[in-house]
């Protein structure tokens, strides 16, 4: 089943947004990002180069709006220390550049920095990561909102052809044979791409070519 083209607008962008937290468990990231989540934030949490774990959450439309928020969550002690990111310090603005190489390269880097965090199912929640969730979060930390589910991915940006495909875009595959697009990963260049497996696997590496998902492969998507 190919993923069929349509015609797309550009993906929205973030706005301000606020990062709390430098956990040394992945598990204690994550339940703070649940949490977040049920009081309707959008929140990932996201390896750092110091092996903590931090979580990133909300899109405000102004820097005071986001100040306002995270001091009434700080009040309520559900998070302590934080941060503004301003637009200006997310991967996106390197669209107003014309640095879309640059880009892709965050993506690349962002979603390599996951390598290793554990597949639990239930997406972007105090469970983990499945495939879709990963790639909502790796556009997110760069300033671009990407559909949650892997089908509305797919709706999403344009077909691009394997051949074509260039590092940040996404591939689709029917991995249980039913038609329909039940799996993504994030391509990282030489055929290879980044995703989250199964439940019982860590975020890794493979190949699409590798059997498994050479047969799979239903088509590609580029958002930039």
């Amino acid at each position: 089943m190919p993923v069929t083209s349509r015609s797309s607008a550009p993906l929205p962008r973030l706005g301000y947004a606020i990062q709390a937290g430098a956990f040394a468990k992945v598990e204690n990231a994550a339940r703070l990002a649940a949490q977040l989540q049920a009081q309707g934030l959008d929140a990932t949490y996201m390896p750092s180069p110091s092996g903590l774990y931090r979580v990133r959450f909300g899109d405000f439309r102004t820097r005071e709006l986001a100040r306002q928020r995270a001091e009434a969550l700080r009040a309520s002690s559900l998070i302590d220390a934080f941060w503004i990111v301003t637009p200006e310090e997310q991967g996106a603005v390197r669209l107003d550049r014309g640095e879309v190489s640059g880009l892709r390269r965050s993506l690349v880097e962002t979603a390599r920095s996951y390598t290793g965090v554990p597949y639990l199912w239930g997406g972007s929640t105090d469970q983990g990561f499945d495939c879709s969730g990963l790639a909502m979060a790796v556009y997110q930390l760069n300033g671009l909102r990407l559909p949650r589910s892997s089908q509305a991915q797919a709706d999403a940006g344009h077909v691009v052809a394997r051949d074509d495909l260039q590092a940040g875009d996404l591939v689709f595959f029917d991995m249980v044979g039913k038609g329909r697009i039940s799996h993504v990963g994030i391509y990282v260049g030489e055929g290879a791409f980044i995703h989250a497996p199964s439940k019982g696997r860590k975020v890794c590496s493979e190949n699409l070519s590798a059997t498994g998902f050479r047969d799979r492969f239903v088509g590609g998507r580029s958002y930039l």
